[in-house]
This record gives C-alpha cells, sequence and structure tokens, in this order.
C-alpha cells in the first residue's frame, strides 16, 4: 500500500477495493487518466472519480517520492557511525556554510557598489543641470 491508501485490507476485497489499490500502486496519473477515461466513456463515472479523489484527497496530496527525497536529505545530518567520515562531513559543512556566508557577503558589497553608483551619477547628472540652468540664467527649481 502507498501513502495514500493506509486503510487495512479486508480478507477478501471485492473488486472496487483491488481497483483502489491497483490505481494508488500506479499513482495519482493513473487516478487522472481513470477519470478522464470516465468523463469520455459516460460522464457520470468521470465526475464520480472526480469526487471520490477530491472526498479522499487523492487529488491534492503530495507525491510519495517527494517525501521519501526529503527524508533522505534529513538522514545526512545524522552521524554514520565512522567517525573520521563524521569529522570530514562536519568539516566539509562548515567550510560550505562559511563559503555561502562569504558569498552573500560578496553578493551585498556588490549591490551597495552598484547603488553608491548609480547614486553618484544620479548626484553628478544633477549638479551638470544646476550647473547649465546657472549658467543659462534659470533658477534651479
Amino acid at each position: 500500500m502507498t501513502a495514500l491508501s493506509d486503510h487495512a485490507v479486508p480478507q477478501n476485497p471485492g473488486w472496487l477495493h483491488r481497483t483502489e489499490a491497483w490505481l494508488d500502486s500506479k499513482g495519482k496519473g493513473a487516478w487522472i487518466a481513470a477519470m478522464v477515461l470516465g468523463f469520455i466513456f459516460f460522464w457520470p463515472i468521470g465526475l464520480a472519480f472526480l469526487a471520490y479523489m477530491i472526498w479522499s484527497k487523492r487529488m491534492f496530496s503530495k507525491s510519495c517520492s517527494r517525501r521519501s527525497s526529503w527524508k533522505g536529505h534529513m538522514s545526512a545530518m545524522k552521524p554514520s557511525g565512522n567517525s573520521a567520515f563524521d569529522a570530514y562531513k562536519t568539516d566539509t559543512l562548515a567550510r560550505l556554510e562559511r563559503e555561502q556566508q562569504e558569498f552573500e557577503a560578496f553578493l551585498r558589497r556588490l549591490r551597495d557598489a552598484k547603488d553608491k553608483a548609480e547614486f553618484d551619477e544620479f548626484m553628478d547628472e544633477r549638479a551638470r543641470d544646476n550647473r547649465s540652468d546657472a549658467e543659462n540664467g534659470k533658477q534651479p527649481a
């Protein structure tokens, strides 16, 4: 059974339960294909599939593969039992975090320098406009 159908399996499941289990094993795409085929052949069947998918939360549930990949990332933080590897992993993670902080500081300095250059350009342009206005005898606004 998948995460979509965690309920208990009866001793002698009927064809509806077997069909539901088969569609669950194939994933959300199989449910959607069955719904579309239901609409094509006899629209009340497609509507029934749609209602059941919404009611059972199959339509909006996350994929099981996404959940398992997230668990895989979380297991990277657990100690492996090998002290040399754990020390290497800790050092590498600390180095990567330090490099990320340095890169973010570099980007901050780059944005600050760009902002300063744009502001200086604006002030120079404003001063030029004021000088040209003064030379032409106009009053600055």
